[in-house]
């Protein structure tokens, strides 16, 4: 490797941790590990192609974490609670990560993050329901509650960033679709409310800014928000890409939890502490911090201009 500090990056092939990895060799300043469970993979390959050093490690396997995070100055952190949604495999992925850490002596972290939506929601609240003995939004309050108080207390530098909903969502399931009545619509559970979103690649532009002011940034709570947008605007930017009015049809939170996929029920929760607490989630996103941070920012308009070869307008 290169004499540049070395920045290990988890999940370097999922979402988060492909956008800093690829953020962080466009900009050369550190070199990069990036870290999967399969080398061999083409996405794997492809950061290779690009510069990285290519680590193989799992979050159930603290001595290959250990491994990955040998000579790092730093680490990007994230955990794939989608893959299994169980708050208590996430919770032992962090102890790991954490004594992983500390063993290697990283003078940096960055963990991603979310906050813990019983803050705003109070016990008695009957709006919603709780889930998985005791939650909420689990894959929000297992990380802002009981993960981000063992990094506080952990003694390491770390950075929490504070996520926001992907742009790129709206790529896939979550992208207009045709109704029966013909009409090009937009089915997003956000009510009448803003939702905070940001694109991987903006999100990994402000990581290496974030790692470029380790004394602005350790111990601090970064914002990861470039744009609060209405379910409203979110079509318009849609209608404008696609050539064709996009109508905006949000189900109701209800609807969402009872369409019985699995997730449902949390993702029926999550988009109601969007759609009804904003004060809690939008009000913790100020756009200005990441802006600030990445002046280059792309906004919504312009990501999905730029992704338009992905987005197939059904017929």
């Amino acid at each position: 490797m290169s004499g540049k500090k070395l920045i290990t990056v988890l999940g370097a092939t999922g979402a988060q941790g492909g956008g800093v990895a690829r953020a962080l060799l466009a900009d050369g300043e550190f070199a990069v590990r990036a870290v999967t469970r399969d080398a061999g993979s083409p996405k794997a390959r492809a950061l290779a192609a690009l510069g990285a050093e290519l680590a193989e490690a799992t979050l159930d396997d603290e001595r290959s974490l250990r491994a990955a995070f040998d000579g790092a100055h730093g680490a990007f952190l994230v955990t794939p609670y989608w893959e299994h949604r169980s708050p208590e495999r996430e919770l032992a992925e962090v102890a790991n990560l954490i004594a992983a850490a500390q063993s290697t002596g990283l003078r940096h972290v960055l963990w991603s993050t979310l906050e813990d939506t019983r803050e705003a929601i109070p016990a008695g609240d009957d709006r919603m329901p709780m889930l998985d003995g005791g939650y909420r939004v689990p894959h929000f309050d297992v990380k802002g509650g009981a993960a981000d108080a063992l990094f506080a207390a952990s003694g390491l530098p770390v950075t929490y960033l504070l996520m926001s909903f992907y742009w790129e969502n709206l790529l896939g399931n979550l992208a207009p679709q045709r109704d029966p009545d013909g009409t090009l619509a937009l089915h997003l559970a956000t009510g009448d409310a803003p939702i905070a979103g940001v694109s991987m690649d903006d999100l990994g532009a402000i990581a290496a800014r974030v790692l470029q002011r380790p004394d602005e940034t350790i111990g601090a709570t970064v914002p990861v928000a470039t744009e609060h947008l209405t379910g409203e605007q979110i079509a318009a930017a849609f209608g404008d890409v696609l050539g064709e009015p996009v109508a905006y049809r949000p189900p109701t939170h209800d609807q969402l939890r009872g369409f019985g996929f699995p997730g449902a029920e949390e993702l029926g929760n999550m988009f109601q502490y969007y759609a009804e607490f904003p004060e809690s989630y939008t009000g913790r996103r100020d756009t200005a911090v990441a802006r600030e941070l990445h002046p280059g920012w792309q906004s919504l308009a312009g990501f999905l201009a730029a992704h338009r070869a992905e987005l197939t307008v059904p017929a």
